[in-house]
Protein backbone atom coordinates (compact mmCIF):
# COMPACT_ATOMS: atom_id res chain seq x y z
CA UNK A 1 0.00 0.00 0.00
CA UNK A 2 1.24 3.10 -0.95
CA UNK A 3 0.97 6.58 -2.79
CA UNK A 4 2.21 6.42 -6.52
CA UNK A 5 2.79 9.87 -8.89
CA UNK A 6 4.42 10.15 -12.46
CA UNK A 7 4.76 12.66 -15.27
CA UNK A 8 5.14 11.73 -18.87
CA UNK A 9 6.36 14.87 -20.95
CA UNK A 10 4.20 14.66 -24.24
CA UNK A 11 6.10 18.39 -25.71
CA UNK A 12 9.62 17.16 -25.91
CA UNK A 13 10.22 19.55 -22.69
CA UNK A 14 13.25 18.36 -19.58
CA UNK A 15 10.89 16.96 -17.03
CA UNK A 16 9.77 18.75 -14.61
CA UNK A 17 11.01 17.27 -11.55
CA UNK A 18 10.37 19.23 -8.76
CA UNK A 19 6.75 18.92 -9.68
CA UNK A 20 7.27 15.10 -9.18
CA UNK A 21 8.82 15.83 -6.13
CA UNK A 22 5.94 17.97 -4.51
CA UNK A 23 3.87 15.60 -5.55
CA UNK A 24 5.92 12.68 -3.48
CA UNK A 25 5.70 14.83 -0.38
CA UNK A 26 2.13 15.06 -0.60
CA UNK A 27 2.13 11.40 -0.50
CA UNK A 28 4.33 10.90 2.44
CA UNK A 29 0.98 10.23 4.72
CA UNK A 30 0.40 7.65 2.28
CA UNK A 31 3.69 6.00 2.54
CA UNK A 32 6.04 6.56 5.66
CA UNK A 33 8.14 3.41 4.85
CA UNK A 34 10.10 4.80 2.19
CA UNK A 35 10.50 6.79 -0.64
CA UNK A 36 11.65 6.41 -4.31
CA UNK A 37 12.03 8.47 -7.72
CA UNK A 38 13.00 7.05 -11.47
CA UNK A 39 13.30 8.99 -14.86
CA UNK A 40 13.62 7.17 -17.98
CA UNK A 41 13.45 10.18 -20.85
CA UNK A 42 10.24 11.55 -20.89
CA UNK A 43 9.12 9.73 -17.87
CA UNK A 44 9.44 10.39 -14.00
CA UNK A 45 8.37 8.17 -11.14
CA UNK A 46 7.43 8.68 -7.62
CA UNK A 47 6.79 6.40 -4.99
CA UNK A 48 5.95 6.44 -0.93
CA UNK A 49 6.15 2.88 0.41
CA UNK A 50 3.91 1.68 2.56
CA UNK A 51 5.94 -1.76 3.13
CA UNK A 52 3.76 -4.63 4.07
CA UNK A 53 4.74 -7.61 1.55
CA UNK A 54 8.70 -8.45 1.19
CA UNK A 55 9.65 -5.56 3.29
CA UNK A 56 13.27 -5.33 2.22
CA UNK A 57 14.54 -2.94 -0.39
CA UNK A 58 14.25 -5.95 -2.84
CA UNK A 59 10.82 -4.56 -3.46
CA UNK A 60 12.07 -0.55 -3.22
CA UNK A 61 9.97 1.48 -5.78
CA UNK A 62 9.69 2.47 -8.50
CA UNK A 63 11.05 -1.34 -9.54
CA UNK A 64 13.09 -0.97 -12.62
CA UNK A 65 13.45 -4.62 -14.60
CA UNK A 66 16.03 -3.11 -16.99
CA UNK A 67 15.82 -6.85 -19.04
CA UNK A 68 12.75 -6.75 -20.01
CA UNK A 69 12.57 -2.64 -20.51
CA UNK A 70 10.09 -1.79 -17.95
CA UNK A 71 9.28 0.51 -14.73
CA UNK A 72 6.57 0.64 -12.49
CA UNK A 73 5.02 2.49 -9.32
CA UNK A 74 2.15 0.50 -7.54
CA UNK A 75 -0.23 0.94 -5.00
CA UNK A 76 -2.32 -2.12 -3.11
CA UNK A 77 -1.98 -5.48 -3.08
CA UNK A 78 -2.26 -8.38 -5.25
CA UNK A 79 -3.64 -11.84 -3.18
CA UNK A 80 -2.72 -14.10 -6.27
CA UNK A 81 0.66 -12.81 -6.51
CA UNK A 82 2.38 -16.11 -5.32
CA UNK A 83 0.39 -18.40 -7.45
CA UNK A 84 0.92 -15.88 -10.48
CA UNK A 85 5.08 -16.06 -9.37
CA UNK A 86 5.26 -19.81 -9.69
CA UNK A 87 3.00 -19.77 -13.37
CA UNK A 88 5.55 -17.03 -14.39
CA UNK A 89 8.98 -18.69 -13.23
CA UNK A 90 7.05 -21.95 -15.28
CA UNK A 91 6.94 -19.70 -17.83
CA UNK A 92 10.66 -19.03 -17.71
CA UNK A 93 10.44 -15.52 -16.31
CA UNK A 94 13.24 -14.54 -13.18
CA UNK A 95 12.49 -13.07 -10.25
CA UNK A 96 14.88 -10.73 -7.82
CA UNK A 97 12.35 -9.71 -5.26
CA UNK A 98 10.01 -11.42 -3.13
CA UNK A 99 6.91 -9.22 -3.13
CA UNK A 100 3.71 -8.80 -5.35
CA UNK A 101 5.44 -5.46 -7.50
CA UNK A 102 7.57 -7.50 -9.51
CA UNK A 103 4.98 -10.15 -10.38
CA UNK A 104 3.13 -7.09 -11.90
CA UNK A 105 5.67 -6.52 -14.31
CA UNK A 106 6.61 -9.97 -15.40
CA UNK A 107 2.37 -10.16 -15.57
CA UNK A 108 2.73 -7.00 -17.94
CA UNK A 109 5.96 -8.62 -20.07
CA UNK A 110 3.75 -12.24 -20.44
CA UNK A 111 0.26 -10.97 -20.78
CA UNK A 112 0.56 -7.37 -21.99
CA UNK A 113 -2.54 -4.89 -21.20
CA UNK A 114 -5.02 -8.42 -20.36
CA UNK A 115 -2.45 -8.48 -17.11
CA UNK A 116 -4.97 -7.21 -15.29
CA UNK A 117 -7.68 -9.82 -16.01
CA UNK A 118 -4.97 -11.96 -13.92
CA UNK A 119 -4.62 -9.85 -10.56
CA UNK A 120 -6.95 -10.47 -7.79
CA UNK A 121 -6.70 -7.80 -5.49
CA UNK A 122 -7.06 -4.16 -5.29
CA UNK A 123 -4.52 -2.23 -7.02
CA UNK A 124 -3.87 1.29 -8.94
CA UNK A 125 -0.33 1.14 -10.78
CA UNK A 126 1.51 2.52 -13.79
CA UNK A 127 3.75 0.51 -16.09
CA UNK A 128 6.69 2.72 -18.59
CA UNK A 129 7.51 0.51 -21.54
CA UNK A 130 11.28 1.83 -22.38
CA UNK A 131 10.82 -0.22 -25.97
CA UNK A 132 7.77 1.21 -26.57
CA UNK A 133 7.50 4.60 -24.87
CA UNK A 134 4.13 4.01 -23.73
CA UNK A 135 2.73 4.36 -20.24
CA UNK A 136 0.10 1.86 -18.94
CA UNK A 137 -1.84 2.50 -15.78
CA UNK A 138 -4.70 0.26 -14.56
CA UNK A 139 -7.26 0.71 -11.87
CA UNK A 140 -8.96 -2.62 -9.98
CA UNK A 141 -11.83 -3.97 -10.52
CA UNK A 142 -14.01 -2.27 -7.99
CA UNK A 143 -12.28 0.73 -7.87
CA UNK A 144 -10.98 0.28 -4.10
CA UNK A 145 -7.36 1.80 -5.13
CA UNK A 146 -7.52 5.58 -6.62
CA UNK A 147 -5.89 6.98 -9.58
CA UNK A 148 -6.24 10.72 -10.36
CA UNK A 149 -4.18 12.58 -13.52
CA UNK A 150 -4.58 15.63 -15.41
CA UNK A 151 -3.53 15.39 -19.42
CA UNK A 152 -2.85 18.73 -20.96
CA UNK A 153 -1.16 19.30 -24.35
CA UNK A 154 2.42 19.73 -22.09
CA UNK A 155 1.97 16.20 -20.07
CA UNK A 156 0.68 13.70 -18.70
CA UNK A 157 0.50 13.69 -14.61
CA UNK A 158 -0.93 10.54 -12.19
CA UNK A 159 -1.18 10.16 -8.29
CA UNK A 160 -3.03 8.84 -5.72
CA UNK A 161 -4.44 11.91 -4.60
CA UNK A 162 -5.54 15.08 -6.32
CA UNK A 163 -4.12 16.87 -3.61
CA UNK A 164 -0.84 15.05 -4.91
CA UNK A 165 -1.78 16.62 -8.48
CA UNK A 166 -2.82 19.97 -6.52
CA UNK A 167 0.67 20.46 -5.69
CA UNK A 168 2.20 19.68 -8.64
CA UNK A 169 0.82 22.89 -10.66
CA UNK A 170 -0.88 23.43 -13.70
CA UNK A 171 -4.63 22.43 -12.72
CA UNK A 172 -7.45 23.90 -13.72
CA UNK A 173 -9.21 24.38 -10.33
CA UNK A 174 -12.30 25.94 -11.76
CA UNK A 175 -15.45 23.82 -10.60
CA UNK A 176 -16.80 21.16 -13.19
CA UNK A 177 -20.95 22.03 -13.35
CA UNK A 178 -21.55 19.05 -13.95
CA UNK A 179 -19.69 17.27 -11.27
CA UNK A 180 -20.69 19.68 -8.84
CA UNK A 181 -24.52 18.65 -9.64
CA UNK A 182 -23.22 14.95 -8.71
CA UNK A 183 -21.64 16.19 -5.50
CA UNK A 184 -25.15 17.75 -4.42
CA UNK A 185 -27.82 15.56 -5.20
CA UNK A 186 -26.44 12.53 -5.54
CA UNK A 187 -24.04 12.07 -1.92
CA UNK A 188 -21.29 13.78 -3.25
CA UNK A 189 -20.68 10.61 -5.38
CA UNK A 190 -18.74 11.64 -8.85
CA UNK A 191 -18.64 8.87 -11.34
CA UNK A 192 -15.33 8.81 -12.98
CA UNK A 193 -13.49 10.48 -15.43
CA UNK A 194 -14.88 13.49 -13.87
CA UNK A 195 -14.06 14.85 -10.19
CA UNK A 196 -15.57 18.13 -8.48
CA UNK A 197 -12.46 20.44 -10.46
CA UNK A 198 -12.57 20.38 -14.13
CA UNK A 199 -8.70 19.95 -14.72
CA UNK A 200 -8.41 16.62 -12.58
CA UNK A 201 -9.85 12.98 -13.78
CA UNK A 202 -9.99 9.78 -12.32
CA UNK A 203 -9.74 6.76 -13.99
CA UNK A 204 -12.52 4.37 -13.66
CA UNK A 205 -12.53 0.97 -11.77
CA UNK A 206 -11.91 -2.15 -14.22
CA UNK A 207 -10.22 0.40 -16.86
CA UNK A 208 -6.73 0.00 -17.99
CA UNK A 209 -5.68 3.15 -20.03
CA UNK A 210 -2.54 3.53 -22.28
CA UNK A 211 -0.76 6.89 -23.21
CA UNK A 212 1.97 7.23 -26.12
CA UNK A 213 4.39 9.88 -26.26
CA UNK A 214 2.13 12.28 -28.33
CA UNK A 215 -0.35 11.84 -25.44
CA UNK A 216 -2.81 9.85 -27.63
CA UNK A 217 -4.94 8.07 -25.17
CA UNK A 218 -7.02 4.64 -25.29
CA UNK A 219 -9.02 3.12 -22.49
CA UNK A 220 -10.11 -0.31 -21.66
CA UNK A 221 -12.86 -1.92 -19.30
CA UNK A 222 -11.82 -5.23 -18.64
CA UNK A 223 -15.12 -6.80 -16.13
CA UNK A 224 -18.02 -6.29 -16.00
CA UNK A 225 -19.95 -6.91 -12.56
CA UNK A 226 -23.53 -9.09 -13.77
CA UNK A 227 -26.65 -9.39 -11.97
CA UNK A 228 -27.95 -11.88 -13.96
CA UNK A 229 -29.29 -15.47 -12.57
CA UNK A 230 -26.99 -18.95 -13.44
CA UNK A 231 -28.54 -20.92 -16.07
CA UNK A 232 -28.67 -23.90 -13.19
CA UNK A 233 -30.68 -22.52 -10.64
CA UNK A 234 -29.95 -22.89 -6.46
CA UNK A 235 -31.79 -23.76 -3.62
CA UNK A 236 -31.17 -20.74 -0.34
CA UNK A 237 -29.27 -23.91 1.23
CA UNK A 238 -27.20 -23.91 -1.69
CA UNK A 239 -27.03 -20.09 -2.45
CA UNK A 240 -25.61 -19.62 1.62
CA UNK A 241 -23.18 -22.27 1.38
CA UNK A 242 -21.44 -20.86 -1.91
CA UNK A 243 -21.54 -17.48 0.05
CA UNK A 244 -19.77 -19.11 2.78
CA UNK A 245 -17.00 -20.52 0.69
CA UNK A 246 -16.20 -17.55 -0.76
CA UNK A 247 -16.31 -15.45 1.90
CA UNK A 248 -13.84 -17.58 4.03
CA UNK A 249 -11.80 -18.00 0.89
CA UNK A 250 -11.91 -13.92 0.94
CA UNK A 251 -11.03 -13.00 4.32
CA UNK A 252 -9.07 -15.99 5.46
CA UNK A 253 -6.99 -16.96 2.45
CA UNK A 254 -6.88 -13.70 0.56
CA UNK A 255 -6.71 -10.89 2.49
CA UNK A 256 -4.68 -12.50 5.52
CA UNK A 257 -1.53 -11.87 3.10
CA UNK A 258 1.08 -10.07 4.41
CA UNK A 259 4.53 -10.11 5.82
CA UNK A 260 3.12 -7.98 8.81
CA UNK A 261 0.11 -8.26 11.46
CA UNK A 262 -3.50 -7.94 10.37
CA UNK A 263 -6.34 -6.79 12.51
CA UNK A 264 -9.90 -5.88 12.09
CA UNK A 265 -11.71 -2.53 12.18
CA UNK A 266 -14.64 -4.05 14.59
CA UNK A 267 -17.66 -1.58 14.63
CA UNK A 268 -20.17 -3.60 16.48
CA UNK A 269 -21.94 -4.45 13.00
CA UNK A 270 -22.85 -7.82 11.66
CA UNK A 271 -20.13 -7.67 8.93
CA UNK A 272 -17.06 -6.69 10.42
CA UNK A 273 -18.22 -8.74 13.80
CA UNK A 274 -18.22 -11.49 10.72
CA UNK A 275 -14.66 -11.07 9.50
CA UNK A 276 -13.62 -11.72 13.01
CA UNK A 277 -15.93 -15.15 13.39
CA UNK A 278 -14.12 -16.10 10.29
CA UNK A 279 -10.89 -15.14 11.46
CA UNK A 280 -11.58 -17.43 14.67
CA UNK A 281 -13.00 -20.18 13.09
CA UNK A 282 -9.99 -20.63 11.06
CA UNK A 283 -7.78 -20.64 13.88
CA UNK A 284 -6.34 -17.02 13.68
CA UNK A 285 -4.73 -16.38 17.16
CA UNK A 286 -4.32 -13.44 19.06
CA UNK A 287 -6.22 -11.51 16.98
CA UNK A 288 -6.14 -7.38 16.96
CA UNK A 289 -9.41 -5.81 16.98
CA UNK A 290 -10.33 -1.78 17.38
CA UNK A 291 -13.30 0.06 17.96
CA UNK A 292 -14.11 4.02 18.11
CA UNK A 293 -16.98 5.71 19.96
CA UNK A 294 -18.39 9.49 20.15
CA UNK A 295 -20.47 11.18 22.40
CA UNK A 296 -24.30 10.75 22.17
CA UNK A 297 -26.07 14.17 20.49
CA UNK A 298 -29.97 14.25 20.77
CA UNK A 299 -30.38 10.73 21.87
CA UNK A 300 -28.86 9.51 19.14
CA UNK A 301 -25.96 6.99 20.65
CA UNK A 302 -22.58 8.05 19.67
CA UNK A 303 -20.97 4.53 20.25
CA UNK A 304 -21.57 0.51 19.42
CA UNK A 305 -19.19 -1.04 21.77
CA UNK A 306 -21.96 -2.81 23.71
CA UNK A 307 -21.99 -5.36 19.94
CA UNK A 308 -18.17 -4.81 19.73
CA UNK A 309 -17.42 -5.91 23.27
CA UNK A 310 -19.72 -9.26 22.67
CA UNK A 311 -17.46 -9.90 19.93
CA UNK A 312 -14.01 -9.34 21.42
CA UNK A 313 -15.29 -11.34 24.65
CA UNK A 314 -17.00 -14.05 22.61
CA UNK A 315 -13.32 -14.76 20.52
CA UNK A 316 -11.24 -13.57 23.07
CA UNK A 317 -9.35 -10.87 20.91
CA UNK A 318 -6.91 -8.31 21.91
CA UNK A 319 -9.44 -5.52 21.89
CA UNK A 320 -8.96 -2.01 22.21
CA UNK A 321 -11.89 0.83 22.09
CA UNK A 322 -11.12 4.30 21.72
CA UNK A 323 -14.11 6.89 22.83
CA UNK A 324 -13.77 9.93 21.54
CA UNK A 325 -15.04 13.68 23.16
CA UNK A 326 -16.91 16.08 20.82
CA UNK A 327 -14.27 18.75 21.28
CA UNK A 328 -11.45 16.23 19.97
CA UNK A 329 -13.80 15.47 16.72
CA UNK A 330 -14.09 19.65 16.17
CA UNK A 331 -10.46 20.20 16.62
CA UNK A 332 -9.34 17.49 14.06
CA UNK A 333 -12.29 17.91 11.06
CA UNK A 334 -10.14 20.64 9.11
CA UNK A 335 -7.46 18.56 9.05
CA UNK A 336 -9.84 15.61 7.94
CA UNK A 337 -11.23 17.44 5.12
CA UNK A 338 -7.76 18.68 3.71
CA UNK A 339 -6.82 14.58 3.68
CA UNK A 340 -9.98 14.04 1.60
CA UNK A 341 -8.82 13.79 -2.16
CA UNK A 342 -12.67 14.83 -2.97
CA UNK A 343 -14.79 16.09 -1.16
CA UNK A 344 -16.85 13.66 0.95
CA UNK A 345 -20.01 14.30 3.13
CA UNK A 346 -20.98 10.62 4.86
CA UNK A 347 -20.43 11.10 8.76
CA UNK A 348 -18.15 8.62 9.19
CA UNK A 349 -15.07 9.61 7.09
CA UNK A 350 -14.33 11.58 10.53
CA UNK A 351 -14.77 8.43 12.53
CA UNK A 352 -12.44 6.57 9.96
CA UNK A 353 -10.06 9.44 10.11
CA UNK A 354 -9.77 9.11 13.98
CA UNK A 355 -9.93 5.41 14.29
CA UNK A 356 -7.14 5.30 11.58
CA UNK A 357 -4.75 7.44 13.53
CA UNK A 358 -5.03 5.56 16.59
CA UNK A 359 -4.84 1.82 15.12
CA UNK A 360 -1.89 3.03 12.63
CA UNK A 361 0.34 3.15 15.74
CA UNK A 362 -0.20 -0.80 16.54
CA UNK A 363 -1.21 -2.45 13.38
CA UNK A 364 -0.57 -1.75 9.64
CA UNK A 365 -3.24 -3.59 7.91
CA UNK A 366 -6.56 -4.15 8.86
CA UNK A 367 -9.71 -5.77 7.59
CA UNK A 368 -13.19 -3.72 7.52
CA UNK A 369 -16.15 -4.54 6.68
CA UNK A 370 -17.49 -1.81 3.61
CA UNK A 371 -19.17 -3.40 0.64
CA UNK A 372 -21.20 -5.65 2.11
CA UNK A 373 -24.41 -3.63 2.38
CA UNK A 374 -24.18 -2.73 -1.06
CA UNK A 375 -23.25 -6.38 -2.53
CA UNK A 376 -26.37 -7.99 0.01
CA UNK A 377 -28.96 -5.30 -0.01
CA UNK A 378 -28.43 -3.92 3.29
CA UNK A 379 -29.44 -0.89 3.16
CA UNK A 380 -32.85 0.68 4.74
CA UNK A 381 -33.49 2.56 1.05
CA UNK A 382 -33.61 -0.60 -0.98
CA UNK A 383 -36.89 -2.00 0.47
CA UNK A 384 -38.51 1.18 -0.13
CA UNK A 385 -36.85 1.73 -3.81
CA UNK A 386 -38.53 -1.94 -4.53
CA UNK A 387 -42.05 -1.06 -2.90
CA UNK A 388 -42.22 2.06 -5.15
CA UNK A 389 -43.92 2.97 -8.51
CA UNK A 390 -42.90 4.03 -11.43
CA UNK A 391 -39.42 4.33 -13.66
CA UNK A 392 -36.55 2.98 -12.60
CA UNK A 393 -35.29 6.39 -12.39
CA UNK A 394 -38.28 7.96 -10.31
CA UNK A 395 -38.12 4.62 -7.90
CA UNK A 396 -34.44 5.58 -7.14
CA UNK A 397 -34.25 8.87 -7.10
CA UNK A 398 -36.88 9.36 -4.44
CA UNK A 399 -35.22 7.51 -1.87
CA UNK A 400 -31.93 8.25 -2.58
CA UNK A 401 -30.96 11.74 -3.85
CA UNK A 402 -29.79 14.62 -1.42
CA UNK A 403 -31.95 17.26 -3.56
CA UNK A 404 -34.20 17.22 -6.20
CA UNK A 405 -33.16 19.57 -9.14
CA UNK A 406 -35.36 22.23 -8.39
CA UNK A 407 -33.43 22.47 -4.90
CA UNK A 408 -30.30 22.05 -6.08
CA UNK A 409 -31.10 25.27 -8.75
CA UNK A 410 -31.74 27.26 -5.41
CA UNK A 411 -28.55 25.76 -3.54
CA UNK A 412 -26.32 27.32 -6.33
CA UNK A 413 -25.76 30.70 -8.53
CA UNK A 414 -27.16 30.87 -11.99
CA UNK A 415 -23.59 30.72 -13.26
CA UNK A 416 -23.30 26.42 -12.41
CA UNK A 417 -26.83 26.11 -13.59
CA UNK A 418 -28.01 23.69 -16.05
CA UNK A 419 -29.98 20.40 -17.02
CA UNK A 420 -30.68 17.44 -14.55
CA UNK A 421 -27.00 15.68 -15.12
CA UNK A 422 -27.62 13.65 -12.04
CA UNK A 423 -30.99 12.27 -13.26
CA UNK A 424 -29.49 11.80 -16.83
CA UNK A 425 -26.49 9.58 -15.47
CA UNK A 426 -28.29 7.46 -13.18
CA UNK A 427 -30.92 6.62 -15.96
CA UNK A 428 -28.16 5.87 -18.44
CA UNK A 429 -26.46 3.58 -15.65
CA UNK A 430 -29.71 1.69 -14.61
CA UNK A 431 -30.04 0.74 -17.88
CA UNK A 432 -27.31 -0.59 -18.66
CA UNK A 433 -27.69 -4.70 -19.78
CA UNK A 434 -26.81 -7.42 -17.72
CA UNK A 435 -28.92 -7.33 -14.63
CA UNK A 436 -32.64 -8.59 -14.37
CA UNK A 437 -34.84 -6.90 -11.88
CA UNK A 438 -34.99 -3.58 -10.60
CA UNK A 439 -33.03 -4.21 -7.55
CA UNK A 440 -30.27 -5.96 -9.69
CA UNK A 441 -30.18 -2.95 -11.16
CA UNK A 442 -29.73 -0.89 -8.22
CA UNK A 443 -28.00 -3.84 -6.43
CA UNK A 444 -25.16 -3.41 -9.50
CA UNK A 445 -25.37 0.46 -9.61
CA UNK A 446 -24.33 1.06 -6.14
CA UNK A 447 -21.45 -1.87 -6.11
CA UNK A 448 -19.43 -0.62 -9.50
CA UNK A 449 -20.28 3.31 -9.24
CA UNK A 450 -21.82 4.22 -6.29
CA UNK A 451 -19.79 3.08 -3.49
CA UNK A 452 -17.36 3.42 -5.18
CA UNK A 453 -16.95 7.34 -4.66
CA UNK A 454 -18.57 7.26 -1.13
CA UNK A 455 -17.81 4.29 0.95
CA UNK A 456 -14.58 2.72 -0.45
CA UNK A 457 -12.83 6.08 -1.36
CA UNK A 458 -13.35 7.31 2.16
CA UNK A 459 -12.16 4.18 3.50
CA UNK A 460 -9.02 4.32 1.52
CA UNK A 461 -8.54 8.23 2.28
CA UNK A 462 -9.04 8.26 5.84
CA UNK A 463 -6.74 4.97 6.71
CA UNK A 464 -3.84 5.85 4.53
CA UNK A 465 -4.06 9.47 5.62
CA UNK A 466 -2.13 7.58 8.70
CA UNK A 467 -0.20 5.02 6.78
CA UNK A 468 -2.88 2.00 7.64
CA UNK A 469 -3.42 -0.25 4.80
CA UNK A 470 -7.52 -1.41 5.04
CA UNK A 471 -8.86 -4.53 3.14
CA UNK A 472 -12.52 -5.12 2.15
CA UNK A 473 -13.13 -8.61 1.96
CA UNK A 474 -16.98 -8.25 0.97
CA UNK A 475 -15.35 -6.42 -2.08
CA UNK A 476 -13.61 -9.61 -2.90
CA UNK A 477 -14.24 -9.35 -7.09
CA UNK A 478 -15.49 -12.74 -7.16
CA UNK A 479 -17.57 -12.56 -4.23
CA UNK A 480 -19.27 -9.78 -5.77
CA UNK A 481 -19.87 -12.00 -9.05
CA UNK A 482 -21.63 -14.54 -6.94
CA UNK A 483 -23.54 -12.29 -4.80
CA UNK A 484 -25.05 -10.24 -7.69
CA UNK A 485 -26.12 -13.54 -9.19
CA UNK A 486 -28.14 -14.15 -6.42
CA UNK A 487 -31.90 -13.15 -6.62
CA UNK A 488 -32.05 -9.70 -4.57
CA UNK A 489 -35.23 -11.05 -2.70
CA UNK A 490 -33.53 -13.56 -1.02
CA UNK A 491 -30.92 -10.99 0.07
CA UNK A 492 -33.56 -8.23 1.13
CA UNK A 493 -35.17 -10.84 3.05
CA UNK A 494 -34.99 -10.55 6.98
CA UNK A 495 -34.40 -6.64 6.74
CA UNK A 496 -31.30 -7.25 4.28
CA UNK A 497 -28.19 -9.68 4.12
CA UNK A 498 -30.42 -12.57 5.22
CA UNK A 499 -27.24 -14.91 3.52
CA UNK A 500 -24.66 -13.03 5.84
CA UNK A 501 -27.16 -13.16 8.95
CA UNK A 502 -27.74 -16.79 8.22
CA UNK A 503 -24.50 -17.73 8.05
CA UNK A 504 -23.47 -15.64 11.35
CA UNK A 505 -25.93 -17.47 13.30
CA UNK A 506 -23.81 -19.37 16.18
CA UNK A 507 -20.62 -17.71 15.23
CA UNK A 508 -21.68 -14.50 16.58
CA UNK A 509 -24.41 -13.62 19.15
CA UNK A 510 -28.49 -12.78 18.41
CA UNK A 511 -28.25 -9.61 19.64
CA UNK A 512 -25.41 -8.40 16.83
CA UNK A 513 -26.95 -10.53 14.34
CA UNK A 514 -30.68 -8.82 15.19
CA UNK A 515 -30.13 -5.32 15.49
CA UNK A 516 -31.57 -3.21 13.36
CA UNK A 517 -28.62 -1.70 10.92
CA UNK A 518 -26.37 0.63 12.28
CA UNK A 519 -24.31 3.17 10.98
CA UNK A 520 -20.96 4.50 11.70
CA UNK A 521 -22.63 6.85 14.46
CA UNK A 522 -20.92 10.53 14.50
CA UNK A 523 -24.30 11.97 15.72
CA UNK A 524 -22.16 15.97 16.01
CA UNK A 525 -22.40 15.97 12.25
CA UNK A 526 -26.09 15.00 11.60
CA UNK A 527 -27.71 17.32 14.42
CA UNK A 528 -25.63 20.21 14.34
CA UNK A 529 -25.53 22.26 17.10
CA UNK A 530 -23.24 24.25 19.48
CA UNK A 531 -19.50 24.57 18.30
CA UNK A 532 -20.03 22.12 15.31
CA UNK A 533 -22.63 24.91 13.87
CA UNK A 534 -20.53 27.89 14.81
CA UNK A 535 -17.55 26.24 12.53
CA UNK A 536 -20.32 25.47 9.48
CA UNK A 537 -21.62 29.57 9.79
CA UNK A 538 -17.81 30.19 9.90
CA UNK A 539 -17.12 28.90 6.59
CA UNK A 540 -20.12 29.62 4.98
CA UNK A 541 -19.82 33.45 5.95
CA UNK A 542 -16.44 33.97 5.05
CA UNK A 543 -15.27 36.28 2.86
CA UNK A 544 -13.49 33.33 0.85
CA UNK A 545 -16.99 31.59 0.73
CA UNK A 546 -19.18 35.01 -0.21
CA UNK A 547 -15.89 35.63 -2.86
CA UNK A 548 -16.26 31.90 -4.97
CA UNK A 549 -20.22 33.14 -6.05
CA UNK A 550 -21.31 29.44 -5.86
CA UNK A 551 -23.91 29.26 -2.89
CA UNK A 552 -27.02 31.11 -3.02
CA UNK A 553 -26.90 33.22 -0.02
CA UNK A 554 -31.01 32.71 0.68
CA UNK A 555 -30.72 29.15 0.82
CA UNK A 556 -27.36 29.21 2.86
CA UNK A 557 -29.10 31.58 5.33
CA UNK A 558 -32.19 29.20 5.51
CA UNK A 559 -29.99 26.13 6.78
CA UNK A 560 -28.27 28.12 8.99
CA UNK A 561 -31.43 29.42 10.68
CA UNK A 562 -32.36 25.66 10.92
CA UNK A 563 -29.92 23.17 10.63
CA UNK A 564 -31.64 20.36 11.85
CA UNK A 565 -34.94 20.69 9.59
CA UNK A 566 -32.93 20.17 6.14
CA UNK A 567 -32.00 16.76 6.13
CA UNK A 568 -31.75 14.44 3.15
CA UNK A 569 -33.12 11.06 2.22
CA UNK A 570 -29.86 9.58 3.48
CA UNK A 571 -30.23 11.14 7.09
CA UNK A 572 -27.50 13.23 6.21
CA UNK A 573 -27.26 17.21 6.94
CA UNK A 574 -27.58 19.58 4.11
CA UNK A 575 -25.86 22.00 6.16
CA UNK A 576 -22.80 19.87 6.43
CA UNK A 577 -22.85 19.28 2.88
CA UNK A 578 -22.34 22.39 2.06
CA UNK A 579 -19.69 23.45 4.79
CA UNK A 580 -18.16 20.69 3.89
CA UNK A 581 -17.72 21.23 0.25
CA UNK A 582 -16.65 25.08 0.83
CA UNK A 583 -14.28 24.23 3.26
CA UNK A 584 -12.38 21.61 1.03
CA UNK A 585 -12.33 24.15 -1.66
CA UNK A 586 -11.00 26.70 0.69
CA UNK A 587 -8.46 24.12 1.87
CA UNK A 588 -7.35 22.56 -1.10
CA UNK A 589 -7.79 24.97 -3.76
CA UNK A 590 -8.02 28.47 -2.94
Amino acid sequence: MCGISGELRLDNAALDLAAVRRMMQALERRGPDDSGFYSDGPLAFGHRRLAIIDLSQRSHQPMADEALGLSIVFNGTIYNYQTLRAELQSRGYTFFSGGDTEVIIKAYAAWGERCVEQLHGMFAFAIWDAKKQSLFLARDRLGIKPLYYNHTQNYFRFASTTQALIAAGGVDTRIDPVALHHQLTLHAVIPAPRTILQGLRKLAPATTMAVDAQGHSATRRYWELKAERPVQPKTETEWIAAVHRKLREAVEKRRLIADVPVGVLLSGGLDSSLIVALLAEAGQKNLRTFSIGFEDVAQEKGSEFEYSDQVAARYATQHQRFLIPNGEVLACLPECMRNMSEPMVAQDAVAFYLLAERVSKEVKVVQSGQGADEVFGGYFWYPLMQAEQGSDLERFRKHYFDRTHQEFLETVTPDYHGADHTSRLIETLLAEPGADTFMDRVLRMDATTLIVDDPVKRVDNMTMAWGLEARVPFLDHELAELALSMPPELKLKDGGKHPLKTIARGLLPDTVIDRPKGYFPMPALKYVRGEFLNFMREVLNSEACRQRGLLRRPYVEKLLAAPEQHMTPLNGSKLWHLALLEYWLQSNVD
